[in-house]
Order: structure tokens, then C-alpha cells, then sequence
């Protein structure tokens, strides 16, 4: 059992949440919050200053797609949008062993441990050696997924991807993709191995799977896998990201990704839709009557041109969102949810989106929706403080220039608008400091392997300015 006192904590309350003062904790050996007392008085533990709130959940990663920042940015011949970006990013995959992979995700990780992420979806298609032989294991990238999560401390929920085709049209997948394709037999072992390590894991790390889109994976295979795996398992999935994805995918099939997925699936609460920036009015309420989450990932969707997710009318009709990192050039879920919400007013060309009748203020109301929405999407007890619930908890720097003065309902409000990952002071994971004054105990090491990493890799690719 462990014990923790905070000055001033979000705690999860009948009507969403609510600053409480002097908040006493008691965490068990699991992880879990097991009894909290607001106005404590006579303690013996140290009071930690600040706002203590739960800790993000990020509901998207890539954690390999980290190396492409500041590589991509630049104009080539010819029309420069998503299709081109992703077979920059293609050839970089090729080039990634095990070790590297391990190398890269611990550094990601760790930078969404100081910006107040507490767990990760990481969105997981790199499978076999580049030329698409297996290695050994059958599951020697995700092992160096999970080990990467494990040397920082943050909690996982590793998403093994199905990646089968090259497109609509069934062509083969292309040289650079080789390494993402599995049979489904093949997945469902993949599956299978990875369910006992993680389950045999002492992290509280949770095993879903994702699927990669529509027009990667065929609708039998998509549904052989659904019927065999376990059904309250976590199911991602990339979908009505691209223009061109949905008018492709209504040449072959007739309808649009969105409305295939759910008149042909049993979408559910399980289920989180990547992105789903192209939607319809129906689609809006087909999505938000199913339960399901929408991951939004605002900077990774503006970088690549994507669009803008409609989130006013989905919001409205009691859909649920979350926020991921994605491509983790940006990591700062602070950044990401100002944008979400900035996105939207642009589109609207009004203020105060996510702001409803139950929560008029629009920084507490957007929080409250991505914690339950990235708990959900994760399949993990976090995003709230309070008993039950794994105590992955972020402290707020009651110093930030932003938050002086204010007024409790106004905290929120001034940490989604005006504040950003730097004023995360302390962060903790099922119970244990990962983050102290900002800093992590392992930090430098892990800062080490990834830049050896990059300078390996950027030799190994035959261009000192990067991979393109």
C-alpha cells in the first residue's frame, strides 16, 4: 500500500469532476486507488503542491514514425500530400531491427511520460524483417514494443495490426510493405503468443488488435479475426482519413468506409475509429449510437492535410473522442486537445465547441470528454482520480504564468488555452513517480540509444539529410 497527499486534485465526482482540497490517496499493490479522502487533516505524508489531475491516455502512436520529424518537410516535383508522405514513410520502415525499434519507442515513450501521457495505444504493423521473412519469435518487434514500455514506465495497450492488401482493387502489398503482411491464420498465432506476454506482464499493459483500414484488409479477413478473438479485446482501426480513401473504397464496395463498417460489423464500445475525418450526417449518428471512439489527432491530421473531424455535430449527438499522438511529431496532448477544439472553430466560425449545458466551461468539458474517451479507446481503468480507478495521475505546476490567480472553474480552462506540456510538473503511472520535477531516473540513457539510433539509421540510409 501506498499513500499520497495532494494540495488540490481533480476528482471524479457525480457530475464529471470537481476540485477537492488536501486529497488523500491510498493506492494498493496493483496499482489502484483504493480509498481517497478530500479535507484530510493530521497526515504524516508529504503534501504535493500543484493540480493533481489524471493523467492523459493516448489513444494513437506510431511510435517508428517519431524519426520523420523535420525529414518530410519539404516540396518534391509533383503533388505533395498524404500518398507521397506515406511512401516516404514506407522506406524508412524498411530500414528498423528490433534493437532499433526498442531504441526509438523508449524515447517516445518517455516524452509522453513528461507531457502528462500516463498509458499508450501504439498502433503496431511492423511485424517481420524488411524483406518479410519472420523472425524467429514471430513477435520480435512487438516484444520490443512492450519493452520500450516497460524500461519508462508507462502503461500499454499494444494493438498488433492486420495488414493485407495494397488497396481496394486486392493488388499486392509493394516492396516497402512486405514487412506489415500477415495471413490471418498467421495474425490470429501472432495474437495469440503476444496475449500470454502481455497478460503474464506485471505493467497492467492490455493486448487489442487493429485493424490497418478498410483497404488494406479484406472484409473476409476482418471477420475471421472478429470471430476469433476474445470479444470485449480493444479493435482499432485507420478509417475515412483520406478523400481518396472514401471514394475508393465506394468504386469497389458501393458505400463509403464509414457506412460499410457499420452495416457490415458489430461496432461497439470496444471499438476506436482512427481519424474518421470524412463523415456524414449519418454516419455521425450511426458512430455516436454505437458507442464507439473516435481517436483525433490533430496534429499528425494537419500535418498530413487530412481535413478537419466534424466535431461540433458529432459531439452534439453524444459521440466520443479521444486524443492520440500518432505520428508523435508533436508530443503534447495539451497541444493536441487546444486543436481539436481550434479546429473546429475555424470550421464553425464560432467559439466554444465542446462547451455543453452540463459543463459550460470549454477547457473542463473538452478534458473530461478525452479522459473517458481515451480510457475507453484503451481499455484501461484510467482518466479518472478516484477509488477503483488505476492511479495514473499528473501534477499541474501551480507556478505556470498561465494558472496564476485563477479561479477553479477557470483552471482548466487556462491549461488546454494557454499552457502546454512543460508545465507537467510530476507524473505518476499505477501508483509510482515516473516523472519527478520533470525528469525521469533513466532518462539520459534512453535520450543516448535514441540518438545513436538516429545517426545509425541516417547512415544506414545513404543520405545525411535524412531518408527522402
Amino acid at each position: 500500500m501506498k499513500k499520497y497527499f495532494f494540495e488540490k486534485a481533480w476528482v471524479t465526482a457525480d457530475r464529471g469532476g470537481e476540485w477537492q482540497q488536501d486529497v488523500m490517496i491510498t493506492v494498493d499493490d496493483h496499482g489502484i486507488i483504493s480509498s481517497l479522502i478530500s479535507d484530510a487533516t493530521t497526515v504524516k505524508q508529504q503534501k504535493i503542491t500543484g493540480f493533481a489531475l489524471p493523467a492523459f491516455a493516448n489513444s494513437h502512436s506510431h511510435a517508428f514514425q517519431r524519426l520523420l520529424t523535420g525529414r518530410t518537410e519539404c516540396r518534391h516535383p509533383g503533388e505533395d500530400n498524404f500518398w507521397s508522405w506515406r511512401e516516404l514513410m514506407y522506406r524508412f520502415a524498411t530500414l528498423l531491427t528490433p534493437e532499433d525499434l526498442k531504441n526509438i519507442a523508449a524515447f517516445v515513450y518517455l516524452e509522453m511520460l513528461k507531457a502528462g501521457y500516463g498509458a499508450v495505444a501504439e498502433f503496431h504493423y511492423l511485424h517481420h524483417q524488411p524483406s518479410g521473412q519472420a523472425y524467429d519469435t514471430r513477435a520480435e518487434l512487438s516484444l520490443a514494443i512492450i519493452a520500450a514500455a516497460d524500461k519508462v514506465g508507462i502503461t500499454l495497450t499494444h494493438l498488433p495490426v492486420l495488414y493485407q492488401r495494397g488497396g481496394f482493387d486486392n493488388r499486392p502489398l509493394n516492396n516497402n510493405q512486405r514487412r506489415f503482411y500477415h495471413d490471418s491464420d498467421a495474425f490470429l498465432r501472432l495474437v495469440d503468443n503476444l496475449y500470454d506476454q502481455v497478460k503474464n506482464n506485471p505493467s497492467g499493459h492490455r493486448l487489442g488488435v487493429a485493424f490497418h483500414s478498410l483497404r488494406a484488409v479484406p472484409a473476409a479477413a476482418l471477420k475471421q479475426v472478429l470471430a476469433a478473438i476474445d470479444p470485449e479485446m480493444p479493435c482499432h482501426i485507420h478509417i475515412a482519413e483520406q478523400l481518396k480513401e472514401v471514394e475508393d473504397c465506394q468504386e469497389h464496395t458501393g458505400q463509403r468506409p464509414l457506412e460499410w463498417l457499420m452495416s457490415h460489423i458489430e461496432v461497439n464500445h470496444r471499438w476506436c475509429l482512427v481519424h474518421a475525418t470524412h463523415m456524414t450526417a449519418a454516419e455521425i449518428t450511426a458512430v455516436a449510437t454505437a458507442g464507439a471512439v473516435v481517436s483525433l489527432c490533430p496534429s499528425t491530421e494537419a500535418n498530413l492535410g487530412d481535413g478537419l473531424f466534424p466535431l461540433a455535430p458529432f459531439l452534439d449527438a453524444g459521440g466520443r473522442v479521444a486524443i492520440g499522438s500518432d505520428s508523435n511529431s508533436l508530443i503534447d496532448p495539451i497541444e493536441e486537445s487546444r486543436w481539436l477544439e481550434y479546429g473546429a472553430r475555424l470550421h464553425g466560425r464560432r467559439r466554444n465547441i465542446a462547451a455543453h449545458d452540463q459543463e459550460p466551461h470549454t477547457g473542463t468539458a473538452l478534458f473530461s470528454a478525452i479522459q473517458r474517451g481515451g480510457a475507453q479507446a484503451l481499455g484501461q481503468k484510467t482518466g479518472m482520480i478516484t477509488v477503483g480507478q488505476r492511479a495514473d495521475i499528473m501534477v499541474v505546476d501551480d507556478r505556470a504564468d498561465s494558472l496564476c490567480a485563477l479561479a477553479e472553474n477557470n483552471i482548466l480552462d487556462a491549461l488546454i488555452f494557454a499552457g502546454n506540456r512543460h508545465d507537467i510538473r510530476h507524473v505518476m503511472v499505477a501508483g509510482t513517480w515516473v516523472i519527478t520535477d520533470r525528469h525521469h531516473p533513466r532518462e539520459d540513457d534512453i535520450r543516448e540509444n535514441y540518438q545513436k539510433t538516429v545517426r545509425r539509421l541516417v547512415q544506414k540510409s545513404g543520405n545525411a539529410t535524412g531518408f527522402i
